[in-house]
């Protein structure tokens, strides 16, 4: 599709948004958000006709990119049949988004708990878990993102939770691995694993075990840096749940659906979870739904005893429908094994090039379509490139990198000292090329903060 310009257009769009839509995560009266006039596969554009390359994928949903026909028809087709429907009945969209879901989830998650999105998803997973054990606590993980609603940002473990927290959320954080910036002095790989594992069981010794209802991880966490697991931490985790009785609870929310070249990250660890929060990718975005998928374990907790809670639009028609589309052109199309190859053949070795060239990465790290960089200041004391949580005026070389990157046709993703590179996992390899090639633009920028 060809971006038609009309400026009158997106200046009445701006003037209404800014007089009445309050933005989430934001200051209302400094920020100016783009009028976005259109999409298409891995583009958007404005209403002056400047089309951008999305290297952020929404905000990591939009997995089979945009305005994909064949789930379009579908939304359109179930509209016209039926367009919403109550939750307590079976109807064939939801049926059988479901039954495609639990398809693809690993062991025996053959359950799915619809909700609306991926914060209430771990909402109602920290509920099942809490009444399956009987216990209060949850475990998380510092350097995570959980969601926005209370018990989940509680249970989030960046700056996002701070103005929302009361200490009374039975929440308690850990030290997860993560070796460029080990908590645990470790020098290798193995030595991360082992000894954030040893700090894992100590913390649940020290909290008390019989307290303690759910550890969650998101699978690779994702706003919080992309750290990939080190091999054999998640089974470990694993291990420690089946000793003390506590729940595993993996958040693939945003990794889920392809992002990371399996249809969930928990694959690429050969680990099953005893719930698993889904979200975005599962449709794409294109119409919001997310979910909790249950072992059977879980599930026989509520087989003579209803479960205490729900939705008014849990598997929503619409919603449904779009899954179901989205799942079989992902299926069709080879959606999956492109962000795998793509990953691995263009934009790893293209981000590693990037991180040889330019002193303001201090790592790449990634699989699939999912992939950071850290931006430091000096590689050697590995000084992030802004300070933890920056603002203001200390956060000025990340806005020049960030717009320098939309300059060249880019639009970035970034967080804290890093930038994400999220883009749809239907990407060509010509398309990841052309952002690659803008990225090197943008970090000549970033390079001038370096010392």
């Amino acid at each position: 599709m060809t971006p038609q310009t009309d400026p009158r257009a997106g200046a009445a769009v701006k003037a209404a948004d800014r007089a009445h839509v309050f933005h989430p995560w934001s200051t209302q009266e400094l920020i100016d958000p783009l009028a976005v006039a259109g999409a298409e596969g891995s583009y958007f554009w404005d209403h002056d006709g400047n089309r951008y390359l999305d290297f952020t994928s929404g905000l990591v949903f939009t997995n089979i990119g945009y305005q994909h026909p064949k789930v379009v028809a579908a939304i359109q087709e179930q509209a016209a049949t039926l367009t919403t429907f109550a939750p307590a009945f079976a109807v064939e969209a939801r049926s059988e988004a479901a039954r495609l879901i639990a398809e693809r989830t690993p062991g025996d998650l053959d359950k799915i708990f619809f909700t609306n999105g991926g914060a209430d998803a771990v909402e109602h997973a920290v509920r099942m878990a809490r009444i399956h054990t009987g216990r209060p606590k949850v475990l998380s993980a510092y350097r995570s993102y959980h969601g926005g609603t209370q018990q989940a940002v509680n249970i989030t473990g960046d700056p996002r939770r701070w103005a929302s927290d009361g200490a009374a959320a039975g929440v308690v954080h850990f030290w997860a691995p993560f070796l460029y910036r080990s908590r645990f002095y470790a020098e290798t790989e193995q030595q991360e694993c082992e000894r954030a594992l040893e700090h894992l069981e100590t913390t649940i010794a020290f909290e008390g075990p019989g307290t303690i209802a759910a550890v969650i991880l998101e699978t690779i966490p994702g706003t919080a840096g992309i750290m990939v697991p080190p091999r054999g931490y998640l089974a470990g985790v694993r291990d420690l749940c089946d000793k003390y009785g506590i729940v595993f609870v993996l958040d693939e929310v945003m990794a889920g659906f392809g992002r990371t070249g399996e249809w969930f990250a928990a694959d690429l660890f050969e680990v099953t979870p005893d719930l698993m929060t889904f979200a975005k990718g599962v449709n794409s975005g294109y119409v919001p739904l997310g979910g909790v998928a249950v072992s059977g374990r879980i599930a026989e907790t509520f087989g003579k005893r209803p479960y205490p809670g729900g939705l008014t639009y849990s598997g929503h028609p619409l919603a449904c429908a779009a899954a179901v589309a989205t799942i079989d052109v992902m299926a069709e199309e080879g959606v999956v094994a492109n962000a795998a190859v793509i990953g691995t053949q263009v934009i790893e070795p293209g981000l590693r090039e990037l991180a040889e060239r330019h002193p303001s990465v201090g790592e790449v790290r990634g699989v699939g379509m999912f992939w950071a960089l850290e931006l430091v200041k000096n590689r050697e004391t590995r000084e992030p490139l802004v300070p933890y949580n920056a603002a203001g005026e200390s956060n000025a070389p990340m806005a020049a990198f960030a717009a320098a990157a939309k300059a060249h046709g880019l639009w970035p993703f970034v967080n804290m000292n890093r930038t994400h590179v999220v883009p749809p996992c239907t990407i060509t390899e010509a398309e990841a090329k052309e952002g690659l090639a803008a990225l090197d633009a943008a970090l000549s920028v970033a390079d001038e903060y370096t010392e």
